[in-house]
């Protein structure tokens, strides 16, 4: 018998509608309670809003991903009175972070200020009191916890994570949350963490529709692949499966405040 679970990061969005269809047909058959679909943009947010009001289960978070070009003035000023309209629909602040993978492949762009605006957004999250969704990875994730610890912000998730063990440490020590996805079946790094990091510090997520290697190879990412995560998280930490179950859905309740429809 599958256990419940939620999918604390997936780009439900992204999906094409008969998919997004499919998915949502599909959650009551694979004991999925709930969907965090984070947003890109503003338009991104405006449709995840839309699918959360259409679809039950589906729990919005209103942020700009930091792997793209930054927004001009006036769209970031429109994105935050549109926030500030909707601030009691959303469960988080998200996906919001440092661009690592897009600075890796292009060494001219400046960082300076893609801090600012994630700083911004820190600050959105303190003001609505609303947990924020994080993409920093390796050395980025240094800055994004000295923003988090000049503003007090304890509620972070630091979606499919990747850092030494200093940083790790320092996350800990915070509260910082952290989320594995599917690959955490085959990455032996991602299997390390896994046995670093404690139990009432995790969650679960997709991150879909990023595509899956290993016997997820070719298949469309959905939420029911969790499963197969929340099992090798259960014999990375030699833990009973249903007790692994139990903790992750309630640490996913609980710090994103969700009360299920």
């Amino acid at each position: 018998m599958q256990r419940n679970i939620i999918d604390a990061h997936i780009h439900f969005d992204h999906y094409k509608e008969n998919e997004q269809q499919m998915i949502v047909q599909s959650m009551d058959r694979w004991n999925i309670k709930g969907l965090i679909t984070v947003s890109q943009d503003l338009p991104s947010a405006e449709k995840n809003l839309l699918l959360a009001k259409t679809y039950s289960g589906i729990y919005p978070a209103f942020g700009y991903h930091p792997e793209q070009s930054l927004p001009d003035e006036t769209e970031l000023a429109a994105f935050f009175d549109w926030i500030a309209e909707h601030e009691k629909e959303m469960v988080a602040i998200g996906e919001v972070g440092l661009p690592y993978y897009m600075r890796r492949d292009n060494k001219q762009i400046k960082l300076e200020k893609y801090i600012e605006l994630l700083e911004q957004f820190i600050l959105l999250a303190k003001r609505y009191d609303k947990p924020i969704i994080l993409h920093a990875v390796y050395e980025d994730t240094s800055i994004v916890c000295d923003l988090l610890e000049k503003h007090s912000v304890r509620k972070a998730h630091f979606h499919w994570f990747k850092g030494d063990e200093k940083t790790v440490e320092r996350m800990l020590e915070n509260g910082y949350y952290i989320s594995f996805t599917p690959d955490i079946v085959y990455e032996k790094e991602i299997q390390a963490l896994a046995a670093r990091y404690p139990l009432e510090q995790i969650m679960v997520e997709t991150d879909g529709p990023w595509p899956f290697a290993g016997l997820f190879e070719g298949k469309l990412t959905e939420p029911k692949m969790i499963h197969e995560s929340l099992k090798m998280i259960a014999l990375i930490k030699k833990m009973e499966l249903q007790q692994v179950y139990h903790e992750i859905y309630e640490n996913t309740l609980t710090f994103f405040k969700l009360k299920l429809k």
